[in-house]
């Protein structure tokens, strides 16, 4: 293992060449996207005009497969193969860990689709002759689950599992480049794999600032619903201010401390706010719509998997699909690398079904109630969503608590989702400065203080700036085309990690039961007692017949 750190100076406990042209990097893509942001918007804009066809196949191809993959872990013959030593317990009791990777990967996102997504397919989309109608809110429903459940926790599991196997396991730097040790062995750790870092990180630091911005914009919308505030950019700013002020406090205090408990915090709050919207709206239609749409996802899982659009002529393939497999894709280095960093001691089979399924059905709960929400109200109320997610997205989830009519008690329940748009905000620039100065330090789990303060300081500048400078339209551009080059990585990571398995020593053969043993001394009495002994040098176990005692 070789990691570049500075001992001394303002880069003290990271790798001073990354952080160096990282932070050049970030200023020359912030100039552009301000100073020259419309001729920018057009060029990315251009590019991806021009990649669409391409991606349109490329990106369903690769995240289905992405999925085989991940569930073969979780199933097949290295499903015992475990995050770290042999015998070593998670970090973090399931429930924190569950709050923590929800929360770092899609909390804030869902938030902001849960209504606006369903709402907008149920006007239209490839799958249906009319919109408007009982059908269309069914497949509204489906699509929303497609774009928002296994697939896209695929890559962010994949990633992380990835990280988390050559870290933990492999004794490598909790770094991106770590993966592609079995490919190109040394440079891993030279320039090359300082050059894979430098496009994660700006990825990620992107990427966050996208997702503040969006958030804040909603939120500020919250806040006019509930205390009548109107929407200003000034106001934004403030909030993203107070936002990542509160972040930094909690992310020195560390992982164990400040994020788990605002985790944690959010986690009982979603599921308030999922049982007051159950409690008090349709809750029979509720419940039964989304069972209905759920089983048409399951059902119809492999034609959507595959669906590429080749014999349509229109934009909802670029505009929905090649949008969030280049979104996830792209924040997989963020995402991947915070749920890697918690996630120590699980096997794969517990890592697939914490990372891979339980995510899945969160989110299948969420945008049913939510979004059922919605489309009852189009369907068999008075209406008005359509109409107001076509004039601000962000008036979306606002608009439908106003639909319920529920009072003081919706009046309430906007103000506890604006509080929930806020710590999720909070738990996201968390993760995305830990992963960020956990790079930058050359995998160091616990990066310095410092470098932490400094990097959530740049990013509150940085989505300031785009506030002021109307520039989250490109970025969001910019994150979908990111996604291509870092494709790229993504599959040489997968060559990489198939090669690495192969070595593993508790993978069973063709044939052959096994189960991985939690006790070295792990004996059966009636056949005999066994004993491992260990080979420190190579790190491999062997069999003796020799019955020990344990000690």
């Amino acid at each position: 293992m070789y990691t570049v750190r500075a001992v001394r100076g303002i880069f003290k406990g990271v790798n001073p060449r990354t952080t160096l042209i990282t932070s050049l990097l970030i200023l020359v893509l912030m100039l552009l996207g301000t100073l020259w942001s419309e001729g920018t918007v057009v060029a990315i804009g251009s590019f991806r005009t021009l990649l669409n066809p391409f991606l349109e196949w490329y990106y369903v191809l690769l995240v289905a497969f992405m999925l085989i993959f991940m569930i073969w872990l979780g199933v097949g013959r290295f499903k015992n193969v475990r995050l770290g030593d042999d015998r070593e317990v998670p970090e973090f009791r399931f429930f924190s860990w569950i709050s923590m990777l929800f929360a770092a990967g899609t909390g804030v996102g869902i938030l902001f689709w849960a209504v606006a997504q369903p709402i907008m397919q149920f006007q239209g989309n490839p799958f249906i002759e009319q919109g408007g109608n009982a059908r269309a809110a069914t497949v509204a429903m489906q699509i929303s689950f497609f774009h928002w459940g296994l697939h896209a926790w695929s890559i962010f599991s994949f990633v992380a599992l990835v990280l988390a196997y050559f870290s933990f396991r492999k004794r490598q730097p909790l770094t991106v480049s770590s993966a592609l040790y079995p490919m190109i062995g040394k440079h891993a750790y030279g320039k090359a794999g300082e050059l894979v870092d430098i496009l994660a990180v700006v990825a990620t630091i992107f990427g966050i600032a996208t997702t503040l911005g969006l958030g804040v914009q909603q939120m500020n919308t919250g806040l006019g619903q509930v205390f009548g505030l109107k929407s200003s950019v000034q106001l934004q700013l403030l909030i993203v201010a107070i936002l990542m002020v509160i972040s930094t406090l909690t992310l020195v205090s560390g992982v164990e401390r400040g994020m788990r408990l605002i985790s944690e915090g959010n986690f009982w709050l979603s599921l308030a706010v999922a049982a007051t919207v159950l409690a008090f709206g349709p809750t029979q239609y509720l419940i039964a719509s989304t069972l209905e749409a759920f089983g048409l996802y399951l059902q119809e899982l492999l034609s959507l998997a595959f669906y590429t659009h080749a014999n349509i002529e229109s934009d909802w393939q670029s505009n929905w699909t090649v949008f969030f497999w280049g979104w996830t894709m792209a924040w997989s280095p963020f995402v991947g690398m915070f749920i890697a960093r918690i996630s120590r001691g699980r096997t794969f089979r517990e890592f697939v079904l914490g990372v891979l399924v339980v995510p899945t059905l969160i989110s299948t709960v969420w945008i049913g109630l939510l979004g059922g929400s919605a489309l009852y109200q189009e369907l068999f109320g008075n209406g008005g969503i359509v109409e107001a997610v076509n004039d601000d997205v962000t008036l979306a989830l606002f608009a439908t608590i106003e639909g319920m009519q529920l009072g003081v008690i919706g009046l309430g329940l906007s103000a506890v989702m604006t509080l929930l748009i806020g710590t999720y905000l909070i738990t996201s620039a968390n993760a995305g400065t830990l992963v960020v100065t956990t790079i930058l330090a050359s995998g160091d789990p616990d990066p310095p203080k410092p470098h932490r303060i400094a990097w959530g300081i740049i990013l509150t500048l940085l989505t300031g700036v785009l506030l002021l400078a109307g520039g989250l339209e490109l970025l969001q551009s910019a994150v979908v085309a990111a996604a291509l080059p870092f494709s790229v990585v993504l599959i040489l990571m997968l060559v990489g990690t198939l090669k690495e398995l192969h070595q593993e020593r508790f993978a069973e053969g063709p044939g052959v039961k096994f189960e991985a043993p939690h006790e070295p001394w792990a004996v059966d009495e009636e056949a005999g007692k066994r004993a491992l002994a260990y080979d420190v040098h190579r790190g491999q176990e062997s069999a003796e017949e020799t019955p020990v005692k344990p000690s």
